[in-house]
């Protein structure tokens, strides 16, 4: 019996380019900074240390992870440089929902799941604050809607696509892989996860890979193995037939 379905954030519910969104937001966080370290080293540190993000092996939170590399040199500021961090998220990040779209009935998507019964988990590779996920979800519609969770930088210790990242979410969530459903639009990010027995949707609409920021692409290089074809694929309005069809219930 399937109860809870999780759900990528980017370019699954919202739309854009990866690669636009991050030269926009290169150009803009590091003034923030600019009184404590050159642009140069301010845009070195943050790329290096969300990549080293990656290997993150559940020893302590992403946060903490992030922070001691980020903070190297700056030691004495590591509480300044994150609540900088923060309070850019919280005055100046709404100027990129300019460049993002929402996917064409997200909100009934959401709201006919819930009717069905199932957990709705938000589970977004957790190298953002939940301040930032929560925003992007509002720009999807969602603002107003209880999700069961929503990983972010904060409370997991895993990124994707390790599938441990997995693992952990379904703990958090208390039901394991064999009742969820993942859907996202990336092959291997999302798709991963059916290693565990969980079923998986590729939504169809999401940007393609010549978007992706080129630390997206180094990811993917690390993963090891074939990823197998998702148990459903279509855009994301057809997800709650999915669900449904896996419920053992017909509509209409």
């Amino acid at each position: 019996m399937l109860k809870a379905v999780l759900f990528d954030l980017d370019n699954t519910p919202i739309h854009f380019s990866e690669r636009m969104f991050f030269e926009s937001y290169l150009s803009k966080v590091p003034k923030a900074f600019a009184d404590i370290m050159p642009r140069d080293v301010f845009v070195g540190k943050l790329l290096s240390s969300t990549q080293a993000l990656m290997r993150n092996n559940g020893e302590m939170l992403n946060v903490d992870y992030f922070m001691n590399l980020f903070s190297a040199g700056y030691e004495e500021r590591r509480s300044e440089l994150w609540s900088r961090f923060m309070t850019f998220y919280e005055t100046e990040y709404d100027q990129f929902k300019a460049i993002m779209s929402r996917s064409h009935g997200v909100q009934e998507v959401i709201l006919r799941l819930k009717e069905n019964g199932v957990k709705i988990v938000i589970a977004s590779n957790p190298i953002w604050p939940l301040n930032v996920q929560m925003k992007r979800l509002s720009w999807a519609g969602l603002e107003n809607i209880e999700f069961d969770l929503v990983t972010h930088i904060g409370n997991m210790s895993y990124c994707k696509p390790h599938i441990e990242y997995y693992q952990e979410v379904c703990q958090r969530n208390d039901e394991g892989p064999e009742v969820c459903l993942m859907v996202g639009n990336d092959p291997v990010n999302d798709m991963v996860v059916s290693k565990i027995g969980m079923r998986t949707y590729l939504v169809t609409e999401g940007a393609t890979d010549e978007s992706a920021l080129e630390l997206s692409r180094s990811v993917r290089i690390e993963t090891p193995g074939e990823i197998p074809e998702p148990d459903f694929k279509g855009p994301l309005s057809r997800v709650p037939d999915a669900v449904e069809a896996l419920l053992g219930k017909n509509r209409g």
